[in-house]
């Protein structure tokens, strides 16, 4: 590389950074905002008043119910691991898709679950069939 050109590329690669946002860990903080007063720091829900998160039968069983539920919240029965749960869960209606999209994935990829990741695209989807 001709030395008149170094300056350039090094500032190239210090400006690519600023071309992309950074949402690694926007999930876990839309978590932490959204969802962990109710159903715990580490997804552990509570006793048989909230639903359990971590190592849920419920989001494997309705993966694909599971935008429109967070985004519209719940009112109606629901059983995970086998205990019948009923508390409303409120809705997340100014959550983007991207946003529920991220949340989706860092819960179902913490305390046990091993759910594939999800796409804007499958969680946009998703919401077209929303009630």
């Amino acid at each position: 590389m001709p030395r008149r050109s170094l300056p350039f590329a090094v500032l190239a690669l210090l400006a690519l950074p600023g071309c992309f946002s950074n949402n690694r860990h926007q999930g876990e903080r839309l978590y932490v905002q959204h969802c962990a007063s109710c159903h715990g720091d580490q997804g552990q829900g509570l006793e048989r008043l909230i639903p359990p998160l971590a190592g849920s039968d419920y989001l494997t069983d309705h993966r694909g119910e599971l935008p429109c539920l967070l985004r519209n919240g719940q009112n109606a029965v629901i059983v995970v691991n086998g205990i019948g749960y009923h508390n409303v869960m409120p809705s997340n209606k100014g959550l983007s898709p991207a946003q529920l999209t991220n949340l989706l994935n860092y819960i179902e990829s913490h305390w046990g679950n091993e759910a594939a990741p999800r796409t804007i695209h499958d969680v946009e989807k998703q919401l077209e069939g929303c009630r």
